[in-house]
């Protein structure tokens, strides 16, 4: 490393991915009083990125995001590693350390191709990879039809476009961060809940790398840390995966968490609701609260969890 380059951030090369990396840099420099070429960006082509043919529990799940700046961390390739952090997996390596959380950024999504669901055609097409998004769908719409739809966000409205679904969904904060935060019509979190740690952004790094780690910390956001660490126990205490159709929200409430999450069959026929209030930092509350969803869940839905999953 040159004397000038402060900190090696690796990336996925795709334009959100680097808009959050950039994000990332800018945050940084600004923290620290850097020149912008004191922190280096790293590209690289992940797994997930080269196979968008099939949905990722298909093929390895959310590991085919992070696999590959993992062995960078690993083999010292880079210092850090920007991720959205809805596509980390829950378990992580001892090695690695959620070193921080920046400000989180709107949890919703946005609705593509019609104003409402309400308002689509019957019989209409969606297209979504994500059970969540896709079983919630079809609580609100049974009479639609879901077909798999994955790539950037470019590809993904290239193929709307293109005439392969009638609607689709995409992460209102993704949008924001590409500067299109117009497209679409954007879903009340309250009543089309989203998915855990949507519009996190995490930065990660070796956990013996105190030199890093320190300088990562000022870019840590306590109230979103605390919300998205809330969802990700909830995530751990279910068993959840890439199959689980599990959609939360969770917002600081003064000293509190106001935390409300829905289990889905994978068809959306059946759901299943609850709430919780927690102090910062429980990880016991959403384990309770993840207890109590299966308990009142169906077989349906228990197959998506845990060992059934």
């Amino acid at each position: 490393m040159t004397d000038n380059i402060k900190i090696r951030l690796g990336t996925r090369r795709s334009p959100l991915a680097m808009a959050q990396a950039e994000e990332t840099r800018a945050r940084l420099c600004l923290a620290h009083g850097w020149d912008e070429s004191a922190v280096k960006l790293v590209p690289v082509t992940a797994s997930g990125d080269k196979v968008q043919d099939r949905p990722l529990a298909e093929i390895g799940g959310k590991a085919l995001w992070t696999k590959e700046l993992d062995a960078w961390l690993a083999e010292g390739e880079i210092d850090a590693s920007v991720h959205s952090l809805k596509d980390v997996e829950t378990i992580r390596p001892k090695e690695l350390h959620i070193a921080a959380i920046l400000p989180r950024a709107d949890k919703a999504d946005r609705l593509i191709g019609a104003a409402s669901l309400a308002e689509l055609k019957p019989g209409a097409v969606i297209g979504t990879s994500a059970p969540r998004r896709a079983a919630q769908a079809l609580h609100m719409r049974p009479d639609c039809k879901v077909v798999s739809l994955r790539g950037n966000v470019a590809t993904r409205l290239s193929k709307l476009s293109a005439g392969e679904a009638d609607a689709t969904f995409l992460a209102a904060a993704g949008l924001e961060r590409l500067g299109q935060d117009e497209t679409g019509t954007r879903l009340d979190p309250a009543h089309w809940l989203p998915a855990p740690s949507q519009g996190a952004i995490a930065i990660e790094c070796r956990t013996e790398d105190a030199e890093t780690r320190e300088l990562l910390k000022v870019l840590d956001h306590a109230p979103s840390r605390a919300e998205v660490m809330a969802e990700r126990a909830l995530l751990l205490a279910l068993g959840g995966t890439c199959h689980s159709a599990i959609a939360v929200l969770c917002d600081v409430d003064g000293e509190e968490l106001a935390m409300r999450a829905a289990l889905f069959s994978a068809d959306g026929s059946e759901r299943v609701e609850g709430e919780a209030r927690l102090a910062i930092g429980d990880a016991e509350a959403p384990a309770k609260l993840a207890q109590d969803l299966l308990a009142r869940s169906s077989d349906a839905v228990r197959a998506l969890f845990g060992e059934g999953a």
